[in-house]
């Protein structure tokens, strides 16, 4: 039988897999005398009790499943240790799979074929934790899969995973013996819809979903009903097949025993939705499930289609979380300060072997609104590919954005991915030797499901002009996909020039990579483009080198820009260059005069003439309400500070929060929806009103009537903007109601639980981009599966009245409301506690 039928099995019918083979082995009689003198070794007894096994086998296939997994879950070496078996991993896992061949031989018939598949468990020992090394697991692996395959088994599963890296390590063993086998890989996640080490769901099919993989999936951990979020994401998300296999319900304790309740007729009744209502390609059982479970399932879902693939959304992901590539809001923003080469502080850190410190500068850009990190470790006299393996195992786990690996060295390269569980982005390769180099990196970034930035540099060097630029993007779109990537996989960097050297040859520098840019888009829409914004700008002064920074990303993004390697914290906003400087740095970008002038002497002119302006000729100093206003608007939280302190001495705090700050913050939104400010500077107004609102919140005072009602608050996944979440926290909790802030980027397991805990009047959803407008429908979904009914405000600037009102509220059995700002979302508060004390 062809490996390759279980795919095309998939893509016909919804395949039932078996059961727990550890519950129906506690209930075969077993001894002590059956293990061999390795108690509690399941996987012996593939060796001593071939006989069970295969019963097993055959109860499953008899009830109605198409594939039996073998009795191997902890046959991989480093497990099989644990018992002194390591030496015979091979032949256990040999024999374990030709049992379960045995057995689906004997049930196959002609257009019913019935498949083995080899289980693949996880072990107790984590790489990301530094338990176990990425090459240590392979090597334990390998000969799990050699065998497995020996005796016969169709296809692998990889499953109840835990750390994305472990399930990486495992993968790219068998990829080392086969590249054709299909393999499923399934991770266990917990109540709060995250795995033991922290990933949520869209960690895992960030990282997962690149990877060559048959299917992508859940099993263990919860029964049916904790997984439906995490199954309803999957469902709508993943171009690749989906697998549930969750315990019949959740464990208790009795007489020093694990007992699961959830019925045959209740489990299947549960899955049944799943593969209804959200689409499922493969459905099967885990702890606690038998034969009879598996017989309801498959009559349950047995006439039901398998789930369609979705649309693949490029990803990028850390440990914890994804990032879509196309960002909601473009620029995806790429700190560079972590680069050896570019910042002076973080190379002195690394002289230093202070890798904490290192680790600190990337959470800094996190804290100023980067997407990712850019991290090059290449230093004279340094040993590379260490630096990156001590650096890259603090990042896995301390850092919740992705990293770019900016690297040319395959060894060090390698040395990063092995200890970065997310999906990863490889900066870069390039055509200058014809592609050899080239290729080895590909095959890395295949292995380890990594994405890839290529540079526009072929045999004859740096492209300069737009067509050459656009020629090297073409040929680099066709080598990476004769490798196996797509064009969603690789960013093109068609390459920005300093025009601050006054050097005439490179004078159309930023003319031609815009005219780049426009051709590339055209050409290879599915490829995002990136550029390194600030070599624009590179040996000019400070003040000129912000300005042209600005103005160049502003015509890059409209020009169809996607990602930029930039220095969040220091690109000015567009709005904020004042117009005679934006006017030149226009000219020197596109090497016109300025007013019959070489752009660059009018701009180094301009920026010297500033700063020897005298202060007796500044403009009289604006009242303190003006100056808080644009202290939020530009984000400088020392200047708000002190504004709302002076502002304090002839207003109420209550009236500058209503007549000053909320305002403010809402001109920072339209600057945002209209492009003319990025996320990073929306993050500084938050600091900005956090410090003013800090001074005012004493003086709110809070409502004499206490106990007025609980709200359970959060921002939902992928938004890392609060300021409007704590908004409405200060301004409820001023006017008597208790509020429960989650905090950010929460999921809907997290608020359910929340929500189930503290029994709330209403849940608070908020959101700022483009990507919580999505969440909150699926939250909301999530919310009526798990049976809550509470009302939902929602809030935010992705969201509109008649969104919320029409699209969010069919969504949900409860009321959903929508507030367009805080003080709204307090008299919704009002009207549904009234109307609770109405009732009671």
């Amino acid at each position: 039988m062809s490996r390759r039928d279980f795919r095309s099995f998939c893509r016909e019918r919804l395949a039932v897999f078996d059961g727990a083979m550890g519950t129906c082995l506690a209930a075969a009689g077993t001894t002590a005398r059956d293990f061999g003198g390795h108690p509690g070794c399941n996987e012996y007894l593939n060796v001593t009790r071939p006989d069970a096994i295969l019963k097993i086998h055959r109860d499953y296939l008899s009830a109605g499943a198409d594939a039996v997994e073998t009795n191997s879950f902890g046959g991989a070496a480093h497990i099989l240790a644990g018992h002194g078996l390591e030496g015979r991993c091979r032949e256990i896992n040999r024999t374990a799979a030709s049992l379960a061949r045995r057995a689906a031989d004997e049930f196959s018939r002609p257009g019913a074929p019935r498949f083995a598949a080899g289980s693949m468990g996880p072990g107790s020992r984590l790489p990301s934790l530094g338990q176990i090394t990425f090459d240590q697991l392979a090597a334990s692996y390998r000969p799990q899969a050699e065998g497995l395959l020996e005796g016969g088994a169709d296809l692998l599963i990889i499953e109840t995973c835990q750390d994305l890296l472990q399930l990486k390590a495992a993968l790219a063993a068998v990829r080392s013996l086969s590249a054709e086998v299909p393999v499923i890989v399934q991770v266990t996640m917990d109540r709060t819809g995250r795995t033991l080490t922290g990933s949520d769901i869209t960690a895992v099919l960030g990282a997962l979903e690149p990877l060559p993989v048959a299917a992508i999936g859940l099993n263990c951990g919860l029964g049916p009903e904790g997984l439906a979020g995490a199954v309803r994401y999957l469902a709508r998300h993943s171009s690749k097949p989906v697998s549930v296999m969750p315990n019949a319900g959740l464990p208790r304790m009795r007489r020093g025993r694990a007992v699961y309740d959830l019925s045959p007729a209740d489990f299947a009744k549960q899955m049944r939705a799943f593969a209804r209502d959200f689409g499922l390609n493969i459905a099967g059982g885990c702890c606690g499930t038998t034969p009879d479970h598996i017989r309801e399932l498959a009559r349950a879902v047995g006439k039901l289609k398998p789930r369609l693939p979705a649309e693949r959304r490029a990803r990028v992901s850390s440990l914890y979380q994804a990032q879509d590539v196309r960002a909601p809001i473009r620029p995806l923003i790429v700190g560079e300060r972590t680069n050896a080469s570019g910042s002076r502080r973080f190379r002195e850190l690394l002289e230093k072997h202070d890798h904490q410190g290192m680790a600190g500068l990337a959470l800094e850009q996190e804290r100023e609104g980067a997407h990712l990190v850019d991290l090059s470790l290449a230093a004279a006299g340094r040993d590379e590919a260490a630096d990156m393996d001590r650096l890259c195992l603090i990042l896995n786990t301390s850092l919740r954005l992705p990293v770019m690996v900016d690297c040319t060295d395959p060894r060090a390269l390698e040395a990063g991915l092995k200890r970065l569980a997310g999906r990863s982005v490889v900066n870069s390769i390039n055509l200058e030797d014809g592609g050899g180099k080239a290729g080895r990196i590909l095959s890395l970034c295949l292995i380890h499901g990594a994405a890839v930035v290529g540079m526009a540099i072929d045999e004859r060097g740096m492209a300069a002009d737009g067509k050459r630029k656009a020629e090297v993007a073409g040929r680099l779109v066709g080598f990476v996909k004769r490798r196996g990537l797509t064009e969603q996989e690789l960013f093109l960097d068609l390459l920005t020039f300093t025009l601050g050297s006054g050097d005439r040859n490179l004078e159309n520098a930023g003319r031609e990579t815009l005219a780049a840019l426009e051709q590339v888009k055209k050409r290879f829409p599915e490829c995002p483009t990136i550029l390194g914004v600030s070599n624009i700008s590179y040996g000019l002064p400070g003040a000129a080198r912000r300005a042209l920074n600005s103005v160049f990303l502003h015509e890059a993004l409209s020009r169809g820009l996607d990602a930029a390697i930039m220095h969040a914290g220091k690109v000015q906003p567009l709005y904020s260059v004042d117009k005679s400087a934006a006017d030149i740095c226009r000219s020197l970008i596109h090497n016109r005069l300025y007013r019959g002038r070489r752009p660059l002497e009018a701009l180094l002119e301009h920026f010297q003439q500033k700063g020897r302006e005298e202060p007796d000729r500044l403009s009289p100093l604006p009242p303190p309400g003006e100056r808080l206003r644009r202290s939020i608007v530009e984000g400088d939280a020392g200047k708000a500070a002190s504004a709302a302190q002076e502002l304090l001495g002839e207003q109420s705090a209550r009236s500058i929060l209503s007549g000053v700050l909320l305002p403010a913050m809402d001109e920072v939104g339209r600057l945002f929806k209209a492009g003319r400010t990025q996320l990073p500077f929306v993050l500084r107004s938050a600091e900005a009103m956090k410090e003013a609102t800090g001074l005012l919140a004493p003086r709110l005072g809070s409502s004499r009537v206490k106990g007025r009602g609980t709200m359970v608050l959060a921002t939902v996944r992928g938004d890392v903007h609060d300021i409007g979440k704590d908004l409405v926290d200060m301004i409820l909790t001023a006017n008597g109601y208790r509020v429960v802030n989650l905090g950010v980027k929460r999921t809907a397991e997290d608020i359910m639980l929340a929500a189930r805990k503290h029994k709330p009047e209403a849940v608070g959803l908020s959101g700022l981009l483009v990507e919580s407008a999505r969440a909150m429908g699926e939250y909301l979904d999530a919310f009526g599966s798990g049976g809550l009914k509470v009302p939902v405000i929602c809030g935010g600037a992705a969201l509109s009245r008649k969104f919320v009102e029409k699209d969010l509220a069919r969504r949900y059995r409860g009321r959903v409301y929508y507030a367009a700002d805080a003080m709204e979302g307090l008299r919704i508060m009002d009207r549904i506690c009234r109307g609770a004390r109405g009732r009671g």
